[in-house]
């Protein structure tokens, strides 16, 4: 048993926090300093995926009955997914050309989008060479850890 003594919550910050969640449309968030540490995370909506969807002519899922466009977007083979909880930026800068448009080729390792990620601005590089066909978010939406960005073929 340690002599630690508890520290005491503070109400506002966690009030300010969940604000930020709603603001932001994040499901979570962290912040923390010295030893303190604090989360506040809200439970997603509940999303319904069908496995074994059946498959269009070149291969590409199709969404079945019941299963959103995001979700067959994410069982898409070519899909590049978030790797973090963040606000995604097509460009470089506000008012720059974006970073690529559909259509464009790509090289592996290319820099493709920024997602930023307490006040950090983290590169989103193509995992492969190929083309894309399509890209599933906007300039700055918020986006989830797992979420479709783009599709690659």
């Amino acid at each position: 048993m340690g002599n630690k003594t508890p520290t005491p919550i503070d109400s506002d910050l966690v009030r300010t926090l969940a604000a930020l969640l709603d603001e932001t449309n994040l499901t979570e968030i962290e912040y923390g300093v010295g030893d303190v540490k604090i989360r506040v995370a809200r439970t997603a909506a509940p999303v319904t995926v069908h496995h074994g969807a059946a498959l269009a002519p070149m291969g590409h899922p199709t969404a079945q009955p019941g299963q959103t466009g995001a979700a067959a977007d994410a069982d898409h083979p070519g899909a590049v997914t978030s790797p973090m909880v963040g606000v995604a930026y097509l460009s470089p800068e506000p008012g720059a050309t974006k970073f690529i448009n559909p259509g464009d080729m790509v090289a592996e390792g290319q820099t493709v989008m920024l997602i930023e990620a307490m006040k950090t601005f983290n590169p989103i590089r193509a995992p492969r060479s190929g083309k894309v066909t399509r890209i599933l978010v906007t300039d700055s939406q918020p986006v989830e850890f797992g979420e479709p960005l783009m599709i690659i073929e």
